[in-house]
């Protein structure tokens, strides 16, 4: 990944952050062009006649035409290595300046002053290794050790390494065969890191939300969709998820977002304790802020900066979430892009490109064997905000082609105030049944017969409803009236969650089956009672509370304590016959 030899050039023409430069030879696509005396970083996105077209990546204020540019020869690329977890950047991957860190102020590798890092070597010279082995351990006695591996495209005898002690991040540790090996490393951010195979044995990600654990399950290594219009709470759920998953790394990117909400979210992801391990949630947490009144290049290039430290720990074996909140400010980046260098629009101006663009993105989340044998995943959560709710738009449809989970939410849900306001109707998931398997050798084989049971029960309560908004529900039959009872329960005790409750803020799957259950029942007593004869306005009459309540008097894993509230509902439901 070493630069080509540096060239200089002259800055022609300035139009905003789009600048003209004559005289750069041996230039590439995409290469990055400092720009002026306070070296600006932009990408070339057009050469034609020996002029580049470069798009800054900062504002261009008091540059001017004549001053120089300097080729760096090579794509935009990012340092990978110690000090990031637990820090906030931009979508470069530089700290933002200002923007305190998670965590108690530690160098951040990559920044312009480097600081240590404690090093031991868990290798010998003379020994040969490939690509992905493991070299040593940064910070091996911590929250979140991380090991320095073997480069891609490097393998050799280890013919050195340094001793154990504290070295800068940009410090040399080792040296495979005639490579040296840094604690940082640098990779193009738009280059998929490369591993060993893909794995297809589908494990479920716990994302601590019912609905979506419940009806709409994702595998770790899948791609998700969350499209919803504006005040549907696509934020909120992101949010939840990035806080309750149990995933082992999360990487957050808020691209083109208000700036209101990433402050949100890094005040909250600083307060959080780790379930797991008791310290920091930040301790496994990346934030990459791009938002809306940041530079129009550098949020196009923060979702390819995530995906790419998401790789990088994926790479060492860990299971990574990547949320990109949200992925329609980045297509819009693109149409930006594309309308100043004159590339030809398609559907809503946007370029052509933009359905190959979402599936490169998209298809770089995966399970797979890595370069050092072990097995690491990415799952990438993509927020889409359509103009108006209009689920029909270009980066909507096109997503929805892409990934496996679609989580759709609906605005009539989070009007009345039900959260995740995500619809049952307009959302799917491809993993639900790989995912059934699964659960059949690991402690829960009703899984596929609760999940189908409920969305059935939903559909059909839904069919109901429309119909006695018709003809009243006082002319149904019975057995149809308790369907309709059905989904309000389901809606009630298993799809809402309250993010303020702290029984309810997340849900173990223990707790999740066993209020899926605690319905299913109810619902089978309540048939019975109907089949016997008595009269469905009884039964509609019956106090619920103790099963609606389940979900906030019990904790996050008590699913005894639903079973037990479920007892004393059907004792109620008994008294009728």
């Amino acid at each position: 990944m070493s630069a080509a030899t540096a060239t200089t050039g002259t800055i022609a023409r300035v139009s905003g952050p789009l600048v003209e430069v004559e005289g750069l030879a041996g230039v590439a696509m995409f290469d990055v062009v400092d720009l002026g005396p306070r070296e600006l970083p932009g990408e070339v996105v057009s050469i034609r006649d020996g002029v580049l077209t470069v798009q800054a990546y900062e504002y261009t204020g008091g540059l001017r035409p004549g001053h120089p540019a300097r080729a760096r020869g090579e794509p935009l690329s990012v340092p990978l290595g110690p000090g990031l977890l637990g820090h906030v950047f931009d979508g470069l991957l530089r700290p933002l300046s200002g923007m305190p860190a998670f965590l108690p102020p530690r160098p951040v590798g990559g920044g312009t002053t480097p600081g240590e890092w404690h090093f031991e070597a868990a290798a010998d010279p003379g020994a040969r290794l490939a690509e992905g082995d493991r070299l040593g351990t940064v910070d091996p006695h911590g929250a979140m050790p991380l090991p320095i591996l073997v480069p891609p495209h490097v393998s050799g005898e280890l013919t050195w390494v340094a001793g154990s002690g504290t070295y800068a991040a940009d410090a040399v540790v080792a040296r495979v065969g005639d490579t040296d090996v840094a604690l940082t490393q640098r990779w193009p951010v738009r280059l998929p890191r490369p591993y060993r195979s893909r794995g297809y044995d589908a494990r479920p990600l716990h994302t601590g939300q019912r609905v979506v654990d419940l009806l709409f399950p994702v595998a770790r290594g899948s791609a998700v969709g969350v499209p919803g219009g504006f005040g549907t709470g696509k934020t909120v759920l992101l949010q939840q998820i990035a806080k309750w998953c149990d995933a082992d790394v999360i990487v957050y990117v808020g691209c083109g977002e208000r700036g209101n909400e990433m402050a949100e979210v890094v005040s909250e992801l600083s307060e959080l304790r780790d379930p797991r391990t008791g310290g920091p949630l930040a301790e496994r947490t990346v934030v990459i802020a791009n938002t809306s009144n940041m530079p129009m290049m550098a949020r196009e290039s923060s979702v390819y900066t995530g995906m790419t430290v998401a790789e990088y720990f994926r790479d060492q074996g860990r299971h990574v979430v990547l949320i990109a909140d949200s992925t329609s400010r980045w297509a819009e980046a693109l149409r930006e892009l594309a309308s100043r260098t004159g590339t030809m629009p398609a559907e809503e101006g946007y370029p052509a490109d933009l359905a190959s663009s979402l599936a490169a993105f998209y298809e770089r989340a995966g399970e797979v064997t890595t370069l050092g044998g072990t097995v690491g995943s990415v799952t990438v959560i993509g927020a889409v905000s359509p103009p108006g709710g209009d689920l029909t738009e270009p980066v909507t449809s096109q997503t929805e082609r892409f990934v496996r989970c679609l989580w759709s939410l609906d605005h009539d849900l989070a009007y009345a105030r039900h959260y995740p306001a995500l619809s049952w109707t307009g959302s799917f998931s491809r993993d639900a049944d790989m995912l059934g398997g699964w659960f059949i050798h690991h402690g829960d084989p009703e899984w596929a017969r609760r999940r189908a049971r409920m969305s059935g029960l939903l559909a059909e309560a839904d069919r109901l409803t429309s119909l006695a908004e018709l003809v009243g529900a006082g002319t149904l039959p019975g057995h149809e009236r308790v369907v309709m009872l059905a989904g309000r329960l389901l809606r009630l005790v298993v799809l809402q969650q309250n993010a303020l409750s702290p029984n309810d803020v997340t849900c173990g799957p223990a707790k999740g089956a066993a209020l899926g259950d605690a319905v299913l029942a109810v619902v089978d007593q309540c048939e019975r009672l109907v089949e016997s004869g008595v009269p469905a306005t009884a039964v509609e009459e019956v106090d619920f509370g103790p099963l609606v309540r389940a979900r906030s008097d019990t904790g996050a894993d008590d699913a005894e304590g639903v079973n037990a509230l479920l007892d004393e509902v059907l004792k109620r439901l008994a008294q009728l016959t």
